[in-house]
C-alpha cells in the first residue's frame, strides 16, 4: 500500500484543500506547451493565444518530447502537477506542419482532444492597432450552419467556448464589451478572427457599433479528433443537486424566454358570476315579470 503523507504546514494544508472537489470549482487554468520541434508560426500563435488567456494561464518554456495523440500520460501528469484543465500544445514536423492541439481534462484525464493545422496566419503584431487589455471576457460568435449539423463540430464548438470563456458575469456594462472572437466553420476549414468593439456616436442613447480587426487571424484545418463518448461527456457535464434550480410547478417558458404560469381554480357557477352592469344588458319590465312568475311557480311546485 502507498503511504499518503499528510501536509504539516498551513500552506500545504491550504494547497491540498484548494485542489479538493467543490460545488463551485475554481476558474479553469490553461497550460501552454511546446513540442520537440517548433516553427516561427506556431510559436507566435501560442504567444498570441497566451496573451488572450492571461492571467488564467501557465506557459512552460522547455520543449516536451512527447505526442499527445500517441501517449497521453505525460500531458495528464503535467496538468495534475500545475492543476490545469485546458491545454494548448504546439508542434511542427514534416508530416504535420504548424500543428496546434487543444485538450481539455476531466478528473485528471483527457476528455476531448482535437488537432488543428495552421494554414494561414497573421499575428497581433501585423495589425497596427492597440492591443486588447489583458483579462477581458470576450464575446464569442460562431458562424456557419455546420456547427449545428455536424456532431463533431458541435463538440469542437463546445470546446472553444470552454477554452475562451472566463468567469460568469451576472451584470454587463456596455463599455466593458471590447473584444470579439469569431469562429466560422466551412466545409474544410475553421476560421478564427479577433475584433475590437468600437462604440461610436449615433445621435441617440444606443451607440453605433464598429469592429476593428486586431488579430490574430488564423485559418485552421481540422486534422485528428479524439472526442469523449456521449456517456462520459454527460458525466462530465453533470451539475450537483445543490446547484440545480428548484423546479416550480405549472411554470414554463416559451421560445422567447417569457415566463408562462398556469393557475388551477375550482368549478364555478357561471349563472352566479357578477358581470358588468350596463343599460344595454338591462332586462325589460315584461322579462322581469316573467322571471318573477317562474320563480313563484317553482316555489309552489316545490311545496
Amino acid at each position: 500500500m502507498l503511504r499518503v503523507k499528510k501536509p504539516t504546514t498551513h500552506k500545504g494544508k491550504k494547497f491540498i484543500l484548494d485542489r479538493e472537489p467543490k460545488l463551485i470549482e475554481n476558474k479553469k487554468e490553461s497550460l501552454f506547451l511546446h513540442g520537440r520541434k517548433g516553427s516561427e508560426i506556431i510559436n507566435n500563435c501560442l504567444k498570441d493565444l497566451y496573451h488572450f488567456k492571461k492571467p488564467d494561464a501557465i506557459k512552460l518554456g522547455e520543449k516536451n518530447d512527447f505526442l499527445p495523440f500517441e501517449s497521453s500520460s505525460e500531458i495528464e501528469r503535467l496538468c495534475k502537477k500545475h492543476d490545469t484543465s485546458l491545454v494548448f500544445f504546439g508542434s511542427h514536423n514534416k508530416k504535420r506542419p504548424n500543428n496546434l492541439i487543444l485538450c481539455r481534462m476531466y478528473d485528471h484525464s483527457i476528455l476531448d482532444m482535437v488537432e488543428l493545422g495552421i494554414k494561414n496566419y497573421r499575428g497581433i503584431s501585423e495589425f497596427k492597432t492597440e492591443k486588447i487589455t489583458t483579462g477581458l471576457k470576450p464575446c464569442l460568435i460562431f458562424s456557419g450552419p455546420l456547427f449545428e449539423q455536424d456532431s463533431d463540430l458541435k463538440r469542437i464548438q463546445n470546446m472553444l467556448v470552454d477554452f475562451f470563456q472566463r468567469e460568469d458575469a451576472t451584470n454587463i456594462r456596455l463599455q466593458g464589451l471590447e473584444h470579439v472572437i469569431m469562429f466560422t466553420a466551412t466545409q474544410d476549414e475553421l476560421l478564427m478572427r479577433s475584433y475590437r468593439i468600437l462604440l461610436k456616436k449615433s445621435g441617440c442613447k444606443i451607440p453605433r457599433i464598429e469592429l476593428e480587426e486586431l488579430g490574430p487571424s488564423i485559418d485552421f484545418v481540422i486534422r485528428r479528433k479524439k472526442l469523449a463518448s456521449e456517456e462520459l461527456f454527460k458525466l462530465a457535464c453533470k451539475v450537483p443537486k445543490e446547484l440545480k434550480a428548484k423546479k416550480v410547478k405549472n411554470v414554463t417558458k416559451d421560445v422567447f424566454g417569457s415566463k408562462l404560469g398556469r393557475v388551477h381554480v375550482g368549478k364555478q357557477n357561471i349563472h352566479r358570476l357578477q358581470t358588468r352592469k350596463m343599460k344595454g344588458l338591462r332586462k325589460s319590465a315584461s322579462e322581469r315579470r316573467k322571471l318573477r312568475a317562474n320563480k313563484e311557480k317553482r316555489k309552489r311546485d316545490g311545496k
